[in-house]
């Protein structure tokens, strides 16, 4: 199973085929016009599945299938988080809970990024479980923005997670330190000197068990497109 993790910076409809050369079975789209803008172009292969959520039809989270999975949002799915996404992934080799993210919600006074993620995982608590779940998307934290006097900041988050055994498949794969990452997912304003590394796929310890590989987009192949570059990552299910 192939899951691709990407903010496509908007227009998705014209840069899928870059993505689809990689053949995921899932990719979690942030910043991705709805589905009614969502005209690909003819040598695009079309998904089996599209979920799409957002208030901005030109910005916000979608999910596509590339194969027998199917998706359903959660009826428990709070919109105060906005672009935190609890997904009924069933119909493939394995049912599982995925959380699609694009943490953005400039209305929220406690924070916009990382704090989403960290009210979500409380809300979420009794659906977060140590097996078949996995947390995908632009989480638009790094450990080096941690406020310390924060709860909610991106550390608290990776270690309420791994309460869980649920981990970071880029760290385990590279075995990197959360702030130290070799691997930048994002450039900013796409300079090559700014380099961040902001998205993430976090999986639950079955997940970790299988998986096969973990790679990034590189600034070359992808900055004509957008900001962030793909996550890249497979498990052998």
């Amino acid at each position: 199973m192939k899951l691709i993790a990407w903010n496509c910076n908007m227009a998705f409809r014209k840069k899928a085929q870059f993505i689809q050369a990689f053949n995921p079975d899932i990719a979690v789209i942030s910043e991705c016009e709805n589905n009614e803008k969502l005209k690909f172009l003819n040598n695009t292969k079309l998904p089996s599945d599209v979920l799409w959520y957002g208030t901005n039809p030109n910005k916000g989270v979608g999910v596509f299938s590339y194969g027998d999975y199917r998706f359903q949002l959660l009826k428990c799915h709070n919109p105060n988080f906005k672009n935190i996404l609890p997904i009924a992934v069933t119909g493939g080799k394995i049912d599982f809970t995925l959380f699609a993210i694009w943490a953005n919600n400039p209305a929220d006074k406690d924070g916009a990024y990382v704090t989403q993620i960290w009210k979500a995982i409380n809300y979420y608590e009794n659906l977060i479980k140590e097996t078949k779940t996995i947390l995908i998307g632009d989480f638009n934290s790094n450990t080096i923005w941690d406020k310390p006097r924060r709860e909610g900041n991106h550390t608290t988050v990776v270690n309420k997670l791994a309460e869980k055994n649920i981990f970071s498949t880029y760290h385990k794969y590279f075995n990197q330190i959360q702030g130290k990452e070799e691997h930048p997912t994002w450039y900013l304003y796409r300079h090559e000197n700014k380099p961040y590394h902001l998205d993430y796929c976090f999986a639950s310890n079955d997940f970790i068990e299988v998986l096969e590989s973990v790679e990034v987009g590189t600034y070359k192949d992808w900055t004509l497109y957008s900001d962030h570059k793909p996550l890249i990552i497979k498990f052998n299910i």
